[in-house]
């Protein structure tokens, strides 16, 4: 299957399925059992180890859950990936920090340790992470479950960056076992895995 650019696609499965090997599949984290994977027109597990880092800070990444790290706040979470993956200066990370936190709704949860802090709000300081790159794809693992239809919404509009002459500023792909049914108007391309293996197209 292909994620055009300035798209939102969903693909869905059940726990079986596999689709949750998917994001480290595209990030080069793995190679596939078979086939290939290609990111930004290149076959990302075939490249050298910097140049795949090079790749993973143009791909945003939200795994199933959320990924963040008990021991540090939000912000400090969403300050991770800017901390050691750029070269920007503390004060140019605390502004992008700033300007995510606002953007994603969650300021005034940001000093809480993610045991502390809500379902939603750990949501969506998952969000506001992975997009603290500005990254052109998003990879998002389930990332509205347990979410009310209004704040997957929100949340959506948020990863898609605003909207250009092409579609969305941002391409995306969502995995999971579910598309909150109020959202398919905002996705462009809805697949299932089928219990065979295949792939099959849903109306939108």
């Amino acid at each position: 299957m292909t994620v055009p650019a300035h798209q939102a696609v969903a693909l869905l499965g059940d726990e079986e399925s596999g689709l949750g090997r998917l994001g480290g599949y595209a990030l080069g984290l793995e190679p596939p059992p078979a086939g290939h994977v290609t990111v930004f027109d290149t076959i990302i597990a075939d490249l050298p180890e910097r140049e795949r880092l090079a790749v993973r800070r143009r791909v945003g990444y939200l795994p199933a859950g959320d990924g963040l790290l008990q021991n540090l706040s939000l912000r400090d979470n969403v300050a991770l990936p800017l901390r050691f993956g750029s070269e920007a200066s503390p004060r140019e990370i605390e502004g992008r920090v700033n300007v995510m936190l606002v953007a994603a709704r969650v300021t005034a949860a940001a000093g809480l340790r993610p045991a502390q802090a809500t379902d939603e709000e750990r949501r969506r300081a998952a969000f506001a992470r992975a997009l603290a790159f500005d990254p052109a794809l998003l990879i998002l693992e389930q990332p509205f479950d347990g979410l009310t239809a209004r704040t997957s919404a929100e949340l959506l509009e948020l990863a898609r960056g605003g909207e250009t002459a092409e579609g969305a500023r941002r391409t995306i792909l969502i995995t999971g076992q579910e598309l909150p049914q109020g959202l398919h108007h905002r996705v462009e391309r809805v697949f299932r895995v089928t219990r065979a293996g295949a792939l099959e197209l849903e109306a939108v």
